[in-house]
């Protein structure tokens, strides 16, 4: 079975802005196959400017807090970035990137889809480590 990558339609560099940006990164993420159980937060991080581009970057805080500790011991976090070209027409969509907090790999949310695994292991990985200390 071919899985179906699930994107949005992203706004033009025209149209954007920070707060475009942030809610539409909510929207990608709504499209994530995630147990209701994890909770998130995302935030506006900093703009960034390059030669050929604008670089806007956010972040979203992942955790499961319970009944038991409404303070998960551990959290996950997935880094945004969004690319406005100045070489591009504004009508073009912004370009967005993402990457694990425990990773350099950078994906594209048209190229490969988010699993939810990857939010288990970096939590797992993060309790195992305060444990071992």
């Amino acid at each position: 079975t071919k899985h179906v990558i699930k994107n949005i339609l992203w706004t033009t560099a025209k149209n954007f802005t920070v707060e475009r940006g942030r809610q539409q990164i909510e929207e990608l993420i709504s499209t994530w196959d995630i147990h209701e159980s994890w909770l998130h937060h995302s935030e506006f991080l900093e703009e960034e400017e390059l030669k050929d581009s604008k670089r806007y970057h956010y972040r979203a805080c992942w955790g499961i807090p319970t009944r038991r500790k409404p303070i998960p011991q551990a959290t996950a976090s997935v880094y945004f970035v969004i690319v406005i070209s100045k070489f591009k027409p504004d009508t073009a969509p912004v370009e967005v990137f993402y990457r694990l907090e425990s990773s350099r790999l950078i994906r594209r949310p048209e190229q490969c889809q988010f699993r939810e695994k990857w939010l288990k292991d970096i939590v797992e990985n993060k309790i195992a480590c305060t444990e071992r200390l």
